[in-house]
């Protein structure tokens, strides 16, 4: 880059800053994807998810949506594991397109995406990995701060920044019109039942295992937009966006028959609870934490390997809340 005019030099450096400046994962998307337009005359950018490589995380033409038809084809499935297991740049060129794979990793072993440029200027090459690399490096430093060692899930110093970032989102979506489709979001607790049995039956190794494959399955069976968060101990949430309560319940119920058919080696057979509310406009991520909580420990009182929601245990009288409480309590009958 020193052989660059010093105007192209500052624009160059000037990306970069707004690259690194961005502190949410999917802003940083966008951002890369404007970053790479601006830059080196990258066509398209698509991102694929290491949880599914078939699902992709974000598509971008230089000026806007790519069409679903012009995806990258599922031909290409093999090429982008083989990216991953490999953890190398491939270059390939089906039909007329020149394509770059870029493996995105969290480490050396785990895999967060894959990057699949269409260039339309062999010359940018080399500054289009250039860019890549920077923005390698800065995810990985922060998905070190911001993810559980153990699981590799988002951990909680990094809950209150995204909570929040939701309720301001809900709180702009209030005045937008009501046909741009704007989900509600949810807040779900999940405590794996009887875990400290786990840990005294078959030891902490073993038991970190069982968090490890519970955190695989939550990985695999909810979307990449998902907030997936390790609490601490046995105690996993989740953020989500759905369209309606009955939507929700249905969601963690799946999730909750797809751990208890799970088989996990050495230990057999392990249920989890669930609780959960929705996020509402005025809401602070305390209250709402408080209020999966409630649901969720009607879950363990009521028999364990269920799903209740707050706001339905009000409803039917079983939740006491009073709504004029400012310290937030709320009372088990």
């Amino acid at each position: 880059m020193t052989d660059m005019p010093n105007d192209q030099l500052e624009n160059v450096l000037d990306q970069v800053i707004t690259l690194t400046s961005e502190k949410d994962s999917s802003g940083l998307e966008v951002t890369l994807a404007k970053t790479l337009f601006a830059l080196a005359n990258i066509k398209n950018v698509v991102i694929y998810s290491a949880r599914n490589i078939s699902r992709v995380k974000y598509a971008r033409a230089n000026n806007e949506e790519i069409p679903e038809d012009e995806l990258i084809p599922q031909a290409l499935i093999e090429d982008l594991l083989a990216c991953l297991e490999s953890a190398k740049i491939r270059h390939i060129q089906p039909e007329v397109k020149r394509l770059t794979l870029f493996p995105l990793m969290c480490s050396k072993v785990q895999p967060l995406a894959v990057i699949v440029l269409e260039e339309t200027d062999v010359g940018s090459h080399d500054l289009a990995i250039q860019i890549l690399k920077i923005y390698h490096n800065f995810v990985a430093l922060m998905n070190e701060n911001e993810r559980d060692t153990l699981t590799g899930l988002l951990n909680r110093k990094t809950f209150d920044q995204k909570v929040n970032n939701i309720i301001t989102n809900i709180q702009n979506n209030q005045h937008r019109r009501k046909d741009d489709h704007n989900e509600p979001a949810y807040l779900a607790i999940f405590d794996i039942d009887h875990f400290k049995k786990v840990n005294d039956t078959h030891g902490h190794l073993i038991g970190d295992e069982v968090l490890l494959l519970f955190s695989r399955l939550m990985d695999q069976n909810f979307r990449d937009k998902d907030l997936l968060f390790r609490f601490g101990g046995e105690e996993f949430v989740g953020i989500f966006e759905c369209p309606s309560d009955i939507d929700m319940l249905n969601v963690l119920n799946r999730f909750r028959k797809v751990i208890a058919d799970y088989n996990f080696p050495q230990v057999g057979k392990v249920t989890v609870s669930s609780g959960f509310t929705k996020i509402a406009e005025h809401d602070l991520s305390s209250k709402v934490i408080d209020r999966a909580d409630v649901a969720l420990y009607h879950a363990k009182n009521s028999g364990r390997n269920q799903v209740y929601q707050h706001e339905n245990l009000v409803d039917i009288g079983t939740v006491s809340e009073e709504k004029n409480n400012s310290s937030g309590d709320i009372e088990l009958f």
